[in-house]
């Protein structure tokens, strides 16, 4: 399948010194002199989907607060690279620590780069359906990034504009940020195209935007909005990849099952992603690092196909043939098939794997999620027939949950190794009450490791306007 790269312009706008959000941007330009033409509002618009694959979201600051705590990701790589990763694993980590602080630095600059399109581009001159559609675009992407800084961090400040600075604005709650990303995904799903052109591959739909909705409700816990939302996404004629590997695989990008996915497609004026090169076989296929657990291996049914197709194990040979030789006799011997790209199928040109595509929202998810509302409003008969598609799917066979309380659990599980690896878990377990008795063993404190601490120098800055959060 042949991938369109989207051109990218990187934007920055001066504020003031301490800000959170005045981080330096290599390569950036000026917003000043910059959002004059259609062309500036595009390219303005493609500089927010640069970041959807950069190092903060994509690499290791994101698998620091998505993947490591959860009990399904392991560190990775040997003993002695990197162990300062421990920390998130055992949940010793501190307010002064720099992933934590990187993920927060992150997600605000792609916040500012949304709100450079909404605040600049409706005064251009331009097609008025397509500043429209970017604006919309705009709205979705922002709404991502609150949902990401809400679900790591709790309450934090809604910017929904520039300003001149942003040291007096105080952290919202986390109902006020709810309902602000709930706003911004309703004006993008009426605004956005159902589908693109094999040009636009990897921009937000409405498909997307409805998806994404759907899941903020079932965070929320209201039901009822959860199952009508993703109801409208499964109207939409989205399908499951048949082909559980092929789904995973550079042939299986925008598929019938892709509602929300990046394109990491290899450039050589951008370059790729590294989020497949840091969880790649160490020593042959990447760095080695964010690896699966006994724990996630165990939680596989017997039989269910996925297992095998999720952990990718030292010394087999994958159906496209490559022999899993790993370079390094120290480091761990399974890594994340997910991530896998073919040795035929590499672009040399960047790193290992950069081509490989980062799937935010599956089908299969969206039918988890509309199993899961639909259980907890006791409609027990649709629970289980999209529960079962999933398992139809792994070759398992239907669920024997008959109640609400044992469906529930099914569908926790389900979730669990049909999501394996694609930063769901500890999330999950937090908006689930799990992660107190599932994490315990590791360190997890209830009452404070629900959230990550707001970082030492964002509370600094902030005027004593920014509490902490619980325990830290």
């Amino acid at each position: 399948m042949k991938k369109i790269f989207l051109s990218i312009a990187v934007l920055t706008i001066m504020s003031s010194c301490n800000d959170y959000l005045d981080i330096p941007v290599e390569g950036a330009t000026d917003a000043s002199n910059f959002f004059k033409t259609e062309n500036d509002a595009m390219l303005g618009t493609n500089a927010i989907y640069s970041f959807l694959r950069s190092w903060e979201n994509s690499a290791f600051p994101y698998q620091f607060v998505f993947g490591v705590p959860a009990d399904d990701v392991v560190k990775g790589s040997n003993p002695g690279d990197a162990s300062f990763i421990n920390a998130y694993d055992q949940f010793t980590y501190t307010t002064s620590d720099e992933g934590i602080r990187g993920y927060w630095i992150g997600q605000w600059q792609a916040v500012n780069r949304c709100n450079q399109v909404l605040t600049k581009v409706p005064a251009i001159e331009m097609n008025a359906a397509l500043k429209t559609r970017l604006l919309a675009e705009a709205r979705m992407l922002r709404a991502y990034f609150y949902f990401n800084l809400v679900r790591i961090y709790g309450g934090v400040p809604i910017l929904d504009s520039l300003k001149e600075s942003y040291n007096n604005i105080p952290r919202s709650s986390v109902d006020e940020v709810y309902n602000f990303i709930i706003s911004d995904l309703t004006s993008a799903a009426a605004d956005l195209p159902q589908s693109y052109g094999a040009g636009d591959q990897g921009r937000v739909t409405k498909g997307a935007a409805l998806g994404l909705l759907s899941k903020v409700y079932l965070y929320k816990k209201d039901w009822q909005k959860a199952y009508d939302t993703s109801n409208q996404v499964i109207a939409m004629g989205y399908a499951l990849d048949p082909d559980f590997n092929h789904l995973f695989r550079i042939a299986g990008e925008f598929g019938s099952e892709s509602v929300f996915e990046v394109n990491c497609e290899c450039s050589p004026q951008f370059g790729g992603s590294q989020y497949a090169e840091v969880q790649g076989v160490r020593n042959q296929f990447g760095w080695g690092f964010f690896t699966p657990s006994q724990a996630l291996e165990n939680a596989f049914e017997p039989g269910d196909i996925r297992k095998e197709l999720t952990i990718l194990r030292n010394g087999e040979t994958t159906p496209e043939g490559d022999l899993i030789a790993m370079g390094d006799p120290n480091s761990v011997t399974t890594y994340n098939q997910k991530v896998y790209v073919p040795t035929s199928q590499n672009n040399n040109a960047c790193g290992y794997g950069s081509r490989q595509n980062i799937r935010i929202l599956r089908f299969a998810e969206i039918l988890l999620i509309n199993a899961e509302a639909a259980n907890e409003m006791g409609n027990i008969a649709t629970a289980t027939l999209n529960l079962n598609k999933v398992r139809t799917r792994a070759q398992l066979a239907a669920t024997t949950a008959t109640t609400q309380a044992a469906l529930r659990t099914a569908i926790w599980r389900e979730r669990r190794v049909e999501l394996a690896m694609e930063g769901d878990r500890f999330v999950d377990l937090v908006r689930t009450g799990q992660a107190a008795t599932v994490l315990a063993s590791y360190g997890f404190k209830a009452g404070k490791n629900e959230l990550f601490p707001i970082p030492l120098d964002a509370i600094n800055q902030s005027n004593g306007l920014f509490t902490q959060n619980p325990g830290y």
